[in-house]
């Protein structure tokens, strides 16, 4: 390990250069990795609305009451038959011949009850018209082709069933326009014949909708609404009712209205099976609406252009049906594992901290750790923060020697140091490096076994690095992670993180211990054995997250790492989204880098395996995986507010914030902290969760880029030490 240090001297300043002149600003372009982004959440946006629209539940078919307004109706159609003609100025119906029926059937296709009434009309040699409903007809192309290729007349039921007379004209036109392209993309056809949604008898035509009869006839269309309605749509209804309902008086012709879609239709095709051989006993005999009106087929070949829109809107529905069907389950294995995931944290955590408490099943490491230890600050521009870090070192109960590597700062941190006047206080200058570098350097210059390093912008409790170093007693851990806290809490977002470390340090870090599979020592408060960092080669500048590329070596190379939640440090969060976004996209790109660095540990054996095949993969599902979908499950959850039950879909989502707000209970009275700051949880769901995610989708990209990033400073406050004696004082 080669290092450049200057003892002596102080680095020549660097030269003075003439300010720039000013620039003028300009309108920056998107990124490409955020057009990216906003390309696959719209796509799976308009994945979502597309399924929405074709999957939301209409009400259930059944005829609307009447009014006694009329007069707009003409005659010829109040006193005619169920098949009705009109261009707005004349208007012509049709019957249905004595002693022939003609089989209706609303609201399907329908992958469960269609095919059934399909096997009962093939028995019978029996033609059936289908009025589909053109949502089902895209989700279902098969069983429109099935349904044609056997013979049957398919009409227009709408696209997604709506009361046509409350729609404007516009809302027709796309109602009828996109059920035709999704009939002519599933069977290649087109439909002359039109059945309003909620349709009754003839008796039943009003003004209302009347109006929709006029003008489905001036766009071309012959309107059927029916003669007998079987009311299999009546969940009380029995197969005995049914066939009462729909058997003519005397030797009438009917058009019978049956459903082979829309709900419950388990009683349809059985009755079905007992009305036909029924109906043919009385000498009847069935027909279809092309015959009886003289057609020679109501469903005509569709143009090209309407094929191919149509294939169009049927792939869409399909590709949307698939990619909601897979998210709905991939969501639901998500939040089982999440689930299990806590408890399981929860219930190592609690185990941790009962071996922690005093009293016989106390852990203990054997006897006491007194040896003096090396504390190794690397620091770079913390003019505001390194005279209360040294300070707070130098009040330490633990016999300790403070080494403060200045990596090339211009803002007099080294001389601030220097000037405190503490005795065991070694000041080391060197060109900027970088911080791993800076670590080196001091690990280079310790004499002690143990080695703590900290952040230049933390300070310690005068037992914090007595309690740190105690787990050293035993032979066998080479690193040990402390507890790091957030000393400025005042303000929204330092708030969140305070929260954030929290839970983190009190549940996740004392599981991690647990189960062996520390993957983070952190930068702020960390102790190691010499003997190990010597093992791995020191610290290595393969990565942004060298804290956590070090401790993963250090376990792969057989040590055991864990957590003494009593060595506290006190840092410095960030308070502004800027400065907030610029650590997070350093950790969460730094973390991908080390985890990509030691994937090859998921295959090892020994302790490198286990930390693989429990540390890698916990941070590859929960750290990298899951917040990578949470803007698809924000979009889904607006998805069910607005297509599914939007009660469920808000007890869902509160149950999951329940469990997390108890969670973070739990780990606040662990840590033994206040409980004040629990109310800014729910708040996290909408700025601070959204905000970590879209780090991380940045850190993805980059990452796939193949981007490198510096050593980024952070703009500090200081002012640590009186932060901390209010806190105290409090």
């Amino acid at each position: 390990m080669v290092v450049t240090v200057y003892t002596s001297r102080k680095p020549p300043p660097p030269e003075e250069k003439p300010p720039p002149a000013p620039a003028r600003r300009r309108l920056r372009a998107p990124e490409p990795r955020w057009i990216v982004f906003a390309v696959v959440l719209s796509l799976f946006a308009s994945m979502l609305l597309v399924n929405g629209l074709v999957t939301g539940e209409f009400t259930q078919d059944g005829a609307l009451e009447s009014t006694a307004d009329t007069d707009r109706v003409p005659a010829a159609a109040l006193n005619g038959g169920p098949i009705i003609q009109t261009d707005g100025s004349t208007t012509e119906t049709v019957r249905v011949p004595n002693k022939q029926i003609v089989l209706t059937f609303d609201d399907g296709p329908d992958p469960e009850y269609t095919p059934e009434i399909l096997k009962v009309l093939a028995e019978y040699h029996v033609p059936g018209t289908f009025f589909m409903i053109g949502s089902e007809i895209a989700k279902y192309p098969g069983l429109v082709r099935q349904v044609k290729d056997e013979g049957h007349e398919i009409g227009i039921h709408t696209f997604t069933h709506p009361e046509m007379s409350t729609k404007n004209e516009w809302r027709r036109d796309v109602e009828m326009q996109e059920t035709q392209l999704a009939l002519a993309g599933a069977a290649g056809v087109a439909s002359v014949i039109f059945r309003p949604p909620y349709s009754s008898t003839v008796d039943a035509l009003d003004n209302t909708n009347w109006t929709v009869i006029r003008d489905m006839g001036e766009r071309g269309y012959l309107t059927v609404v029916n003669d007998l309605d079987s009311r299999d749509w009546e969940p009380s209804v029995s197969s005995d009712d049914i066939i009462e309902a729909v058997t003519p008086d005397g030797d009438d012709g009917a058009i019978l209205l049956f459903h082979d879609g829309g709900g419950d239709r388990s009683r349809t095709a059985s009755a079905l099976a007992s009305v036909i051989p029924e109906l043919l006993k009385m000498g009847y005999t069935f027909t279809t609406i092309a015959d009886v009106t003289g057609m020679n087929t109501v469903n005509p070949p569709a143009s090209v252009n309407s094929r191919v829109l149509g294939v169009s809107i049927v792939g869409a529905v399909q590709i949307a049906q698939h990619v909601t069907h897979w998210f709905t389950w991939l969501l639901l294995a998500f939040g089982v594992l999440t689930i299990a995931r806590l408890a399981l944290m929860l219930v190592l955590g609690r185990r941790h901290a009962g071996r922690n408490k005093r009293g016989k099943f106390r852990r203990t490491w054997g006897p006491p750790y007194e040896k003096p230890v090396t504390v190794v600050v690397p620091a770079y521009n913390e003019k505001e923060c390194i005279a209360d870090t040294v300070r707070s070192l130098a009040a330490s109960t633990h016999p300790i020697r403070i080494i403060v590597v200045d990596d090339g700062s211009t803002d007099g941190t080294a001389e601030i140091a220097e000037s405190l006047g503490y005795r065991n206080v070694t000041v080391i200058w060197q060109p900027n490096a970088g911080k791993p570098a800076a670590l080196n350097t001091g690990i280079a210059a310790a004499d002690t076994e143990i080695v703590v390093m900290m952040d230049g912008d933390t300070v310690f409790e005068p037992d914090t690095v007595r309690h740190l170093v105690q787990p050293f007693a035993d032979d066998t851990v080479g690193a040990v992670a402390g507890n790091a806290k957030v000393a400025n809490r005042t303000g929204m977002i330092a708030l969140w993180q305070h929260i954030e470390y929290v839970v983190g340090f009190s549940i996740d870090r004392r599981a991690y211990d647990e189960m062996r599979c520390m993957a983070t020592v952190p930068g702020a408060i960390g102790a190691f054995r010499r003997t190990a960092l010597a093992q791995v080669d020191g610290l290595s500048d393969d990565t942004l997250a060298e804290d956590t590329d070090l401790t993963i070596a250090v376990i792969r190379s057989g040590w055991r790492v864990v957590y003494e939640e009593r060595a506290r440090a006190w840092t410095e969060a960030p308070t502004t989204i800027k400065q907030l976004w610029r650590q997070r996209y350093r950790w969460s790109y730094g973390t991908m880098q080390a985890m990509w660095k030691h994937r090859r540990a998921l295959i090892e054996r020994g302790p490198g395996g286990k930390f693989g095949r429990r540390g890698l993969i916990n941070l590859a599902l929960f750290q990298t995986l899951m917040p990578l979908l949470s803007p698809l499950i924000d979009v889904f959850l607006v998805y069910g507010l607005i297509f599914l039950d939007p009660l469920e879909t808000l007890i869902a989502w509160f149950a999951m914030l329940t469990i997390q707000l108890a969670s973070t209970i739990y780990a606040f009275r662990l840590d033994k902290e206040s409980l004040k700051p629990v109310w800014a949880v729910p708040l996290q769901q909408f700025v601070y969760r959204q905000l970590m995610y879209l780090v991380l989708i940045q850190s993805t990209l980059a990452a796939l880029g193949g981007i490198r990033l510096g050593w980024q400073k952070l703009q500090r406050a200081g002012g640590l030490s009186a932060l901390l004696g209010a806190r105290s004082e409090a």
